[in-house]
């Protein structure tokens, strides 16, 4: 607890301060001592707003005793949107899966922290809870339970885990009706079993529907293009931004510009034999659309 003047001011990582009153000072003297105390909550605020939201270091995993990953490195920011590509079998997929916990992959070595804390130990619904979402490539049907009533309990385990009140059914009613617009959403598919009879489109709507309400720190979109005409990767796209803030960041993964034409990436990566093996801009996308993996060597698509 810092002396200021006229407060004493506790100042805490962040950013939020606690005041108690205490003797009258000058005004010159105060606003010297406020303007003190003010410089460490700014160099605690620009640390926070630089260290990784995701750190992770030679990542190594295999499936089923084969290795796919074999040192990746990626550091991701709040605010921040990566794209990752690379020709088929280069791990992209693999990559998403295990920093999710996904049961059928072994981490082999290496290390993940997500918001400082070590990754890898946790179990998968841990990890959801605490803010990690994974639109899958291929989502699947679950035959017997409602996309109303998945919906429901999967963010009210989510709130649960921030410490915040569950919502009962009729206020979920109401913010589930604004986030099915932001993604173009029929209200009749709330009925309806998750995925169940879904077109490829609908999917993908329903899984970016599932972003929107949980509000993650962290959103992993693999292939989320893949198999979307135009106006539903416009669609999908519109939903992918209005979730996008500086609070969170976004991991994409793809294989064509189309979709960084409509989510505009701050990184990209290509990955390849399970390592990332360059990083640029936007530009190299678009180097990407026109030469291809010739760099990489002959036989490479």
């Amino acid at each position: 607890m810092r002396r200021c003047g006229l407060l004493l001011v506790a100042c805490c990582p962040c950013g939020g301060a606690s005041f108690v009153t205490a003797p009258a000072a000058s005004q010159r003297a105060a606003a010297v001592s406020m303007a003190q105390c003010r410089r460490p909550t700014a160099v605690v605020m620009d640390a926070a707003a630089d260290a990784a939201l995701l750190d992770v270091e030679d990542l190594q995993a295999s499936v089923a005793g084969t290795g796919i990953l074999t040192g990746v490195n990626l550091k991701v920011r709040r605010g921040e949107v990566h794209a990752i590509m690379g020709p088929n079998g280069s791990g992209k997929s693999t990559f998403s899966k295990v920093l999710v916990g996904h049961p059928s992959y072994e981490v082999t070595g290496g290390n993940a922290m997500f918001r400082g804390e070590e990754l890898l130990e946790r179990e998968p619904e841990e990890r959801a809870q605490q803010g990690i979402f994974l639109a899958f490539q291929y989502p699947v049907e679950i035959p017997g339970v409602s996309n109303n009533d998945f919906l429901r309990l999967a963010v009210n385990k989510r709130r649960a885990a921030q410490g915040e009140e569950e919502y009962d059914p009729i206020e979920f009613m109401g913010v589930l009706a604004e986030k099915m617009d932001s993604v173009g959403m029929d209200p009749k598919f709330l009925g309806r079993d998750v995925n169940s009879g879904f077109s490829g489109g609908e999917k993908k709507r329903n899984e970016i529907l599932q972003m929107a309400l949980l509000e993650p720190e962290l959103a992993i979109l693999d292939e989320t293009d893949s198999g979307l005409d135009i106006d539903a990767l416009k669609t999908v796209a519109g939903g992918v931004n209005a979730y996008r803030s500086d609070n969170n960041a976004i991991v994409l993964i793809t294989h064509y510009q189309r979709l960084l034409d409509y989510i505009k990436p701050d990184f990209v990566h290509i990955m390849y034999k399970g390592q990332i093996v360059r990083s640029g801009g936007p530009e190299l996308a678009l180097e990407l659309e026109r030469d291809g993996y010739a760099f990489l060597g002959a036989g490479v698509e």
